[in-house]
């Protein structure tokens, strides 16, 4: 098994470190505010399909610097950040998609949220089975474990949230991999080894890989983590996938125990025009359940990107085409 040791720097924190800070939350200005409805305005009246739409597009003067600054943070720091008081109210939806859209642009390149899927979706109830072998937790409105998502950066735009719960949670990976190197050595070397994992595009082999929980990059300081363990449980019905072993149950249960455990967590109560930004290397993420209101017209609504940061992360191999989509997916669309 592979050798680990621990990792240090800022992307290594506690929930309570956080909650004494608030360097985390970006608070928009007034000046911010103008341009992005200026921006929004232009696009919308051009009537550019939403694709088509390029950063020059919507541009940003003053935030835009502002979102090149928090990007830094994001890939080199702590690894989120919630950016507050983007003017969402009175939006349609197709308006809300575009002010989502064009903000992502100055953070990164939008990657396709799985085969055959949209570049932006909406994260709501609709009413899929959360047992079902292929749903996704954007679909259902079920409580979802930590995990982490395909690309470099998700980014979340909240319209609406829900009537009760609905809680977006974080933890630091690397603070979690710490504590697992500390306590159990033998489990965090496992989670070095290649696990299966499940694409849920049905049931021929492309639904199916592998690739580790952990790897670091070359010279050994930064970390990558990729799980969902609700994808690594289902990846044995694949005909060619054994079944996991005793010893990766437990990892996973350790993982999972450390991930909930309050000093760990840090949550972030969704207001409307609230973007959570996570990097996916660092930082797992998870939900409470929610119940919605009654009125379809005020249910809970977010809207989601995958991007990719055009930088060279050091990605380890083992990792790199883990996922939904592969990371040079997102470098093969028109600029």
């Amino acid at each position: 098994m592979t050798a680990v040791h621990e990792l240090r720097g800022p992307a290594e924190w506690t929930g309570d470190e956080m909650r004494e800070r608030s360097d985390w939350m970006l608070e928009l200005q007034p000046g911010h505010v103008t341009e992005l409805t200026a921006a929004l305005t232009a696009v919308d009246q051009a009537g550019v399909e939403l694709v088509d739409i390029a950063k020059s597009d919507f541009p940003l003067p003053t935030l835009g610097p502002v979102l090149e600054k928090m990007v830094d943070e994001l890939m080199d720091g702590r690894g989120f950040a919630l950016l507050r008081g983007v003017p969402v109210e009175s939006l349609t939806e197709h308006q809300a998609e575009l002010m989502t859209w064009g903000l992502g642009l100055h953070v990164g390149i939008p990657l396709q949220q799985g085969l055959g899927a949209k570049l932006l979706v909406h994260v709501r109830d609709q009413g899929v089975d959360p047992k079902s072998p292929l749903a996704r937790g954007y679909q259902h409105r079920a409580f979802l474990n930590y995990h982490t998502d395909t690309p470099d950066v998700v980014a979340l735009l909240c319209i609406r949230p829900a009537m009760e719960g609905g809680v977006s949670t974080i933890v630091s990976s690397v603070a979690v991999h710490n504590e697992i190197v500390r306590t159990r050595p033998d489990l965090a070397a496992l989670m070095y080894e290649p696990w299966w994992h499940d694409r849920r595009r049905g049931d021929g082999p492309d639904s199916f890989f592998q690739c580790p929980i952990y790897a670091v990059d070359e010279a050994g300081s930064r970390l990558f983590a990729y799980y969902g363990p609700d994808y690594v449980r289902s990846a044995p019905r694949g005909a060619h996938v054994p079944e996991l072993t005793p010893q990766q149950v437990e990892a996973m249960e350790l993982l999972e125990r450390l991930n909930n455990e309050p000093r760990f967590v840090l949550d972030m109560h969704f207001r409307p025009g609230d973007v959570q930004f996570l990097n996916n290397y660092v930082v797992m993420h998870g939900r409470t359940s929610y119940a919605d209101y009654p009125d379809p017209a005020l249910r809970r609504d977010l809207i989601r990107l995958w991007l990719t940061v055009d930088r060279d992360l050091g990605l380890p191999a083992s990792i790199s085409e883990r996922g939904l989509m592969s990371r040079s997916a997102a470098f093969r669309r028109p600029a």
